[in-house]
C-alpha cells in the first residue's frame, strides 16, 4: 500500500490534481457563500425559538405540570424510579428500532416521552434543549396534525398521522435524553451493535433460506440469477438497505477512531458484516445512496482521496459478482419493471399533486389509494408515490415539504458547523459520519418512501437528535453530573 502511494505521489497528473483540489478548497473555505453557511447566527436564532408560539406554549404547560407534580406529592412516590432513567428508555427505544415491532417500539418512544416529562416537572430549573432545527420538528408536527385532521379519510389517516408525529417527537426527547459524553458515546456504540445484529441476521437469511420473498422484489426475466433479496428485520430489502446507510459510516467512524486491536478487529468485524449485507439486499436504490455517503465522508475527512475512486470504480467492477454488476447496470434501464413501475408511480402522482399540491390528500395508504387510482398511468396499483419528497406533498402539502427542507438545511447547516470548528478526532469522525449517513439517505429517498416503514423513519429522527447531539459533543460533561 505505501508503495502504491509513493508511486502516486510521484505521478505529475496525481500532484497536478491535489494542486488543483487544494486550490479549489481553499477557494471555496474563503467564500463568503461558505463563510456564511458555516457561522449561522447562533444567538440570533435562539432568540427566534424562545420567543416562538411553540417556546411561549410549552413553558406555560411546563409551569402548570410543574405545579400539579407539587400538588400531588408525586416527587416522593416517584423517587429512585425507574420512570426516571430517561437515557435507558431512549437508548432501548433507538437501539431496538429495528429489531423490535413497531407498536413496541411505539410503547417505548411513550415510556421515553413521559419519563423526560417526569424530569422536567421535578425540576423546574431544566429546559429543553436548543438547536436550530427543533422549531422546524415541531412545526413539522403540527403541520402533520392538521394534515391529519383534514385528510380526506380521516379514520385512516389518524394512527399513521399520530404514529409519524410521536416518532418525529422522538428527535426533542432522544436529544434531551443524553446528558453526557459516556451517554452519547454509549448511544453510538449501541447503535453500531444493533445494526451488526440486523446485518448477521440477514447473511443467515441469505445462507438458510430463511424469510419471506416478493416477487414484486426483482424482475426474473431480466434478472434470471437473483432468488433471494435480504430483508433481515425489516421485513423489506429496501428498507434494509435505507436503515444500513445510516449505520454502515458510523461503524466505519468506529473503526478509524479506535483504540487498540481489540475495538479495532471488533469494527472491522461490523463494518464488513454490515457491507456484505448490503450487497445481499440487491437494493440498487440503497448501492446508490451507500456510495453517495461514502464520498460525503471521504470528502470531508480526506479530500484528496477522491482522487482515486475512478482507481476504486474499476476495481470493483473485477472484484463484484457478474450479479451485483448486472444489478447495478440496470438503474435507469426502462425494461426492468421496477423501474418503469416507479416512473409511472411518479408521473401519476404529479398528475394527482396539481389538484393537491396545496394541503396533500392526508398520511396513510387509505388516504393515498383513496385518490390516486383515478391519476394513476397504466392502472398500476400502488401503496405510496415511491419517493419520500413526493410522499410528504401527498401527506401533507407543500406547507409540510417546505418545513422539511428547512429542517434539513438547519440540520446540516449547525452539523457542517460543528465540524469545521471541532478539532476532537473522535467527534469530527462521527459528525462525518451523520453527514454521510444522513446524505446517503436522502438519495435513496429519491428512489422510495423512506418513511413507509416506520421503524426505519423512527431511525431517521434517531439521527437528526444524533446530529444536534454530536454538534456540541464538546460542551456535554465526561458523565452525568447528579444534584
Amino acid at each position: 500500500m505505501q508503495h502504491i502511494r509513493r508511486i502516486l505521489q510521484a505521478s505529475v497528473l496525481y500532484r497536478l490534481l491535489a494542486a488543483l483540489s487544494l486550490w479549489c478548497g481553499e477557494q471555496w473555505r474563503s467564500s463568503g457563500l461558505a463563510q456564511w453557511f458555516l457561522h449561522p447566527p447562533a444567538q440570533r436564532e435562539r432568540a427566534e425559538s424562545e420567543h416562538s408560539v411553540f417556546a411561549r406554549l410549552w413553558r406555560a404547560l411546563h409551569r402548570l405540570l410543574c405545579r400539579i407534580y407539587e400538588v400531588l406529592r408525586l416527587n416522593r412516590l416517584l423517587e429512585g424510579s425507574v420512570f426516571q432513567q430517561t437515557w435507558l428508555w431512549a437508548l432501548a427505544a433507538a437501539a431496538l428500532a429495528p429489531i423490535l415491532p413497531t407498536m413496541a417500539v411505539l410503547a417505548l418512544v411513550l415510556v421515553s416521552a413521559l419519563s423526560l416529562l417526569l424530569r422536567l416537572v421535578q425540576r423546574r430549573e431544566l429546559e429543553l434543549r436548543h438547536a436550530s432545527f427543533n422549531r422546524y420538528i415541531w412545526l413539522y408536527a403540527a403541520v402533520y396534525l392538521v394534515a391529519t385532521l383534514f385528510s380526506v379519510n380521516p379514520s385512516g389517516s389518524l394512527p399513521v398521522g399520530l404514529l409519524t408525529v410521536a416518532f418525529l417527537l422522538f428527535a426533542i426527547v432522544l436529544e434531551n435524553a443524553v446528558n453526557s459524553r459516556r451517554q452519547l458515546d454509549g448511544l453510538v456504540l449501541v447503535l453500531v451493535a444493533a445494526g451488526t445484529v440486523v446485518a448477521l441476521y440477514g447473511v443467515c437469511q441469505y445462507l438458510f433460506g430463511w424469510g419471506y420473498q416478493s416477487q414484486a422484489w426483482v424482475d426474473t426475466e431480466m434478472f434470471q440469477d437473483i432468488s433471494f433479496r435480504v430483508p433481515s428485520t425489516l421485513g423489506n430489502p429496501n428498507m434494509l438497505g435505507q436503515y444500513l446507510i445510516l449505520i454502515i459510516p458510523l461503524g466505519g467512524a468506529g473503526l478509524l477512531s479506535a483504540k487498540g486491536w481489540g475495538r479495532r478487529v471488533a469494527y472491522l468485524c461490523a463494518c464488513g458484516v454490515m457491507c456484505l449485507c448490503m450487497l445481499l439486499t440487491l437494493s440498487r436504490g440503497a448501492w446508490l445512496g451507500l456510495l453517495c455517503a461514502g464520498l460525503v465522508f471521504v470528502l470531508l475527512l480526506q479530500p484528496r482521496l477522491l482522487l482515486l475512486v475512478p482507481v476504486m470504480l474499476v476495481a470493483l467492477y473485477f472484484l463484484m459478482p457478474d450479479t451485483v454488476i448486472a444489478r447495478f447496470a440496470s438503474i435507469g434501464n426502462l425494461e426492468d419493471t421496477s423501474t418503469s413501475y416507479r416512473l409511472s408511480i411518479w408521473l401519476g402522482t404529479l398528475d394527482m399533486l396539481r389538484d393537491y399540491w396545496l394541503c396533500g390528500v392526508g398520511p396513510g395508504e387509505a388516504a393515498f389509494n383513496l385518490v390516486y387510482p383515478r391519476y394513476s398511468y397504466n392502472e398500476i396499483v400502488a401503496p405510496h408515490s415511491h419517493n419520500l419528497f413526493l410522499q410528504i406533498v401527498c401527506d401533507a402539502g407543500m406547507a409540510a415539504l417546505a418545513v422539511f427542507l428547512l429542517l434539513l438545511f438547519h440540520f446540516f447547516r449547525d452539523l457542517c458547523a460543528a465540524f469545521s470548528r471541532t478539532r476532537d478526532a473522535f467527534s469530527r469522525l462521527h459528525q462525518a459520519a451523520v453527514l454521510a449517513g444522513m446524505s446517503g439517505f436522502l438519495v435513496q429517498a429519491m428512489t422510495d418512501y423512506s418513511f413507509y416503514n416506520y421503524r426505519v423513519m423512527l431511525l431517521f429522527w434517531v439521527f437528526v437528535a444524533l446530529g444536534a447531539l454530536l454538534a456540541r459533543r464538546d460542551q456535554l460533561p465526561e458523565r452525568e453530573v447528579r444534584l
